[in-house]
């Protein structure tokens, strides 16, 4: 090939990769530009606020404030003729980022006389799907978000900062249920601000955390008795060593449902989704030690993080269920109506 031909193909793929990068560039101090410092100037739509990524739940409560600065979106809805004071409902997707079904939940909640904020944790970050590989964000990442979502809404004069509720689905789940242990939100919140309630949907609870102290929310779980993903029976467990603290836990469970239980899909198999199914352990926040438990034997230190990647396998049916999409609306409906009157 001429040598020429050889120099301009070069420079012009070089122009092209320059242009994009420049773009990307462009895009991000557009969307920095943007970022919401509070929410006093009664904005709503799509909106821009800060986060934070850290690395690993130790880095989530060692030194919070230096973990890698993030800004993520968020999309703020209120009821139609709203009062001037409505309780809200932060709302955290799964492994697949945005969807429909997040939509929906949000329309749900608006109905019902309450403002929604969908987060996405996933665009701001360059992911777009987690399900073969967890491991592109750390489950602490999730958790963060929700803490930076109920910072913001509570600086919105429409919205009462002692009534929002945290709402999650699969991965989101995980964020919504262990955001209620004290150790999150004494680290990621300022003086006595927290949740009045966490929805957890089909979370994961085989490598549970802990912590002594909680914040005194209610918790709602809803579990699918045939989820072969983050199956139902560790969750159940859980449940009742959250009892034991003093908690007010529900569960709810569908006997026939599978993993994504509340959306409007059929049955299917995703192969090479990755599940935590076969895992056994926990994570203790008040002195950050992980405790596997393999075959009936404790195991700690190296030992157990390796095991928490080696139990590990692959293959999840996800789908909906009649039971499940027909009675979660008004479970969570009747939980969150109790939770906010507390409230009151």
């Amino acid at each position: 090939m001429n040598s020429r031909i050889v120099r301009l193909a070069a420079s012009t793929v070089l122009t092209a990769i320059a242009g994009m990068l420049i773009a990307a560039c462009a895009s991000n101090a557009t969307r920095d530009a943007r970022v919401a410092p509070s929410l006093n100037d009664g904005r709503s739509g799509v909106i821009a606020f800060a986060s934070v990524t850290p690395l690993s739940t130790g880095d989530f409560l060692a030194n919070y404030a230096s973990n890698e600065k993030t800004v993520i979106e968020g999309t703020l809805t209120f009821p139609e003729n709203a009062p001037s004071l409505v309780p809200a409902v932060i709302i955290l997707h799964g492994s697949s980022g945005v969807n429909p079904g997040e939509r929906v939940w949000a329309q749900r909640m608006n109905a019902l006389g309450y403002a929604s904020f969908i987060v996405d944790s996933f665009t701001g970050r360059g992911i777009r799907n987690t399900e073969k590989d967890q491991t592109q964000l750390s489950m602490a990442a999730d958790v963060a978000d929700a803490y930076a979502a109920l910072r913001l809404l509570a600086t919105d004069p429409r919205i009462d900062k002692r009534r929002i509720a945290v709402m999650g689905f699969s991965r989101g789940g995980f964020a919504a249920l262990y955001s209620s242990l004290a150790p999150f939100q004494q680290t990621a919140t300022h003086g006595d601000l927290r949740f009045a309630a966490h929805v957890a949907f089909y979370p994961s609870c085989g490598i549970s955390y802990d912590a002594a102290r909680l914040d005194g929310a209610p918790i709602l779980m809803l579990v699918g008795g045939k989820d072969n993903y983050t199956p139902a029976a560790p969750c159940v467990s859980y449940a009742d060593t959250l009892r034991a603290k003093g908690v007010h836990v529900v569960v709810k469970e569908y006997p026939n449902a599978y993993h994504a239980f509340d959306r409007p899909t059929a049955l299917r198999s995703v192969p090479l989704a990755t599940s935590g199914r076969e895992c056994h352990g926990v994570f203790d926040l008040d002195s950050r030690k992980l405790t596997m438990i393999r075959d009936g034997q404790t195991l700690t230190g190296a030992a157990a993080t390796a095991e928490s990647k080696s139990c590990l396998t692959r293959g999840v049916t996800m789908g909906g269920d009649a039971q499940g999409r027909e009675e979660a609306p008004g479970d969570v409906a009747a939980f969150l109506r109790a939770a906010f009157s507390a409230g009151e």
